[in-house]
């Protein structure tokens, strides 16, 4: 039905329709399921990333090897003494990215969203968006299907995977799903959160993959922290009418180009970056 933005553009505008209902007529057709069956699936989706996002608010949730783990609840508590530098709503939405990365790296249910290590940016995004606007759960699943279709481009002709594009693949990505599904979430059209989408993607553009210890938790959780305050900026900048000057589907092109140029050192393997520091080399041995 599509494989680019500038189709899912134009489809959209042919047939009057938001990019969540392409989407799910879409996702109907490849999977031969009933519009309530696909529902049920979509609930349960959200129901994960509700409970992934809220589980480390009021407890310490640590990782097996220890090296995170309790940061969610401190950014809570931070945002709760009202003294917060860049105000509650992008706190409280940096919370709950990094409660669903302590709970991916504890082992706990999360939903990969493009994946695993990037799984706390999307339903943070959601979540802020429905509390800041009173929205339904319905928008929620909304949101998710825009998101999907979003991912769905950048899985086609770039990659999802940092072993293949660094984080700009994962968190990037994740960061760029969120922001075009916040815009339809809030009312703006297809342009907009195709707009938002590549804003979110040229903010990180070239962000490293370097996982110290070759662990999905450090730096990781900190950019699904950075990744939601990124797609929120970037909603915002799509719904104050700035348009980006490269299309989408050149940004999206774009990305994986500059991915394929990375040295292997910086693509997930934990031999650049942060991970080849002298502490992050101590961890790694289990020296420190």
């Amino acid at each position: 039905m599509f494989n680019k933005g500038t189709e899912l553009l134009n489809l959209c505008k042919k047939q009057n329709k938001k990019i969540y209902e392409i989407v799910i007529e879409k996702e109907m057709n490849d999977a031969n399921i009933s519009y309530e069956e696909l529902m049920d699936k979509m609930t349960l989706v959200l129901d994960t990333m509700i409970n992934s996002s809220n589980s480390a608010l009021d407890k310490e949730i640590i990782s097996i090897s220890r090296l995170t783990g309790g940061n969610a609840k401190k950014m809570e508590n931070y945002k709760n003494q009202n003294k917060t530098i860049s105000g509650d709503l992008i706190t409280s939405a940096m919370a709950r990215a990094l409660s669903t990365s302590e709970v991916n790296a504890s082992m706990g249910r999360i939903v990969a969203a493009p994946t695993a290590g990037a799984s706390g940016i999307l339903p943070s995004a959601l979540i802020t968006t429905k509390e800041r606007f009173n929205l339904s759960d319905e928008d929620m699943i909304h949101g998710l299907f825009t998101a999907a279709g979003i991912g769905e481009i950048v899985a086609k002709n770039a990659t999802i995977s940092g072993a293949e594009g660094g984080c700009q693949a994962e968190c990037g990505v994740a960061s760029s799903m969120a922001a075009a599904a916040i815009i339809e979430m809030v009312g703006g059209d297809v342009e907009a959160s195709l707009n938002a989408a590549s804003f979110a993607l040229i903010n990180i553009l070239g962000l490293v993959c370097d996982p110290v210890s070759g662990l999905v938790e450090f730096p990781c959780a900190l950019r699904n922290a950075s990744g939601v305050a990124n797609a929120l900026i970037s909603a915002d900048l799509a719904m104050a009418g700035i348009k980006s000057l490269i299309p989408f589907d050149e940004v999206v092109d774009a990305m994986y180009k500059v991915g394929k140029a990375m040295p292997e050192t910086l693509r997930e393997t934990a031999l650049g970056g942060v991970a080849a520091t002298p502490t992050g080399e101590k961890l790694k041995k289990g020296t420190l």
